[in-house]
């Protein structure tokens, strides 16, 4: 991760207009709105804790906008909800890229200008900091993060699992599995324990016998899955014993390792690497003050704080020679992110364009799956 690592040369070209925000300039923003205050959106648990330290903090001391969490789970819904009937509730919401992107071509979102954002910390204009495909028409990337299988080692006595197969191996490792409630993810891992090349996970997936094919490897295990929605239950899963292994985001497994001295260990074989968006609620009456907020915590010294508090990577490239040991524990980050070389040799890169094409589509199949 020295440099140019090569996390993301397979990622999506962008090719949605980059376009101005509805406020030309961001100098208006920068007077601060002292006394004012701003909701943005929380994926809970340790990465909350992690942006309220590396950007929420510091932009209340230097501004006096105080910073409010309004709790979130990922989707359209309640965004789509506030938006429909004119009553904007939340200001700032951080999305999975997916969501972001359908999200703006539906109008729920404000379109952002790319020149906005600070340089590198090099000096470097923003828009060859970023990493290429982080910066779209409505959202500006914030940091990397990888959906992972983990297992709790005191649990598994014995060879211990450590590929994406063992996931779905209930005879070698009987025990309850879990998953995220949702297709994203699960269609992926399936298809690659059952043989898939990451390479190729969505050239198969882009076909019905490839989607009939994730469905039937995941028949195998349905029945002893347990179903997550919020980031933070995974771990409690694993504490709990109520299940052998889980999905999981790397971030918040590091912490129960690190903070919880929790048993766990991750396998990064398959991983899947994404990459977070953070976005304004279109019509949002704080708009100026929520441009603000995100140029301040889109900075490379803002991600590199979020590194030193959770194992996610900066989305900028001068961000990285800023990670160094964790916050609290004193540990090198950067063998833990999930851009490290090693981390990196069976990952699998999300092909967000493929699901804003189908995900109305898989959640329905999903759901019909789920019912049968």
């Amino acid at each position: 991760m020295n440099g140019r690592i090569s996390a993301w040369p397979g990622a999506p070209t962008v090719t949605r207009r980059l376009a101005a925000p509805a406020l030309a300039v961001l100098s208006a923003a920068c007077g601060g709105a002292g006394g004012d205050a701003l909701t943005v959106g929380a994926w809970g648990g340790a990465y909350t804790r992690a942006c309220k330290i590396a950007y929420h903090e510091p932009f209340t001391a230097e501004t006096g906008i105080v910073i409010r969490d309004a709790q979130y789970n990922g989707g359209l819904a309640e965004v789509r909800a506030q938006v429909d009937v004119g009553r904007i509730h939340w200001d700032v919401v951080p999305m999975e890229i997916a969501d972001a992107v359908r999200g703006c071509d539906e109008g729920l979102l404000e379109p952002l200008d790319p020149a906005m954002w600070a340089p590198g910390a090099d000096g470097t204009p923003p828009e060859e900091d970023f990493f290429p495909g982080t910066l779209t028409e409505c959202g500006v990337g914030a940091e990397f993060y990888a959906t992972v299988i983990v297992y709790n080692r005191e649990n598994i006595p014995g060879p211990k699992p450590s590929t994406m197969q063992d996931f779905f191996d209930l005879e070698a490792f009987p025990g309850r599995r879990g998953m995220r409630r949702k297709p994203m993810g699960n269609m992926e891992f399936a298809l690659m324990a059952d043989g898939v090349p990451p390479a190729e996970v969505y050239q198969v997936l882009d076909t019905p016998e490839g989607i009939e094919r994730a469905f039937r490897k995941l028949d195998t295990i349905k029945d002893q899955i347990v179903w997550w929605e919020a980031g933070a239950q995974p771990p409690q899963l694993l504490a709990d014993g109520e299940v052998t292994m889980t999905t999981a985001y790397n971030g918040r497994v590091f912490n129960a390792q690190v903070l919880e001295d929790q048993p766990f260990e991750i396998i990064w074989d398959g991983q899947l690497l994404d990459f977070g968006q953070m976005v304004i609620v279109a019509g949002t009456p704080n708009l100026e003050a929520a441009l603000e907020f995100l140029a301040f915590a889109t900075t490379p010294r803002s991600m590199a704080r979020v590194s030193a508090n959770i194992s996610y990577s900066p989305t900028r490239y001068s961000g990285l020679p800023l990670v160094g040991t964790h916050a609290e524990a004193g540990i090198d980050m950067l063998p833990h992110m999930p851009t490290y070389p090693e981390n990196l040799e069976r990952a699998l890169r999300n092909d967000w364009e493929w699901w804003v094409n189908h995900t109305d589509e898989m959640n329905e199949r999903f759901s019909s799956w789920l019912a049968r």
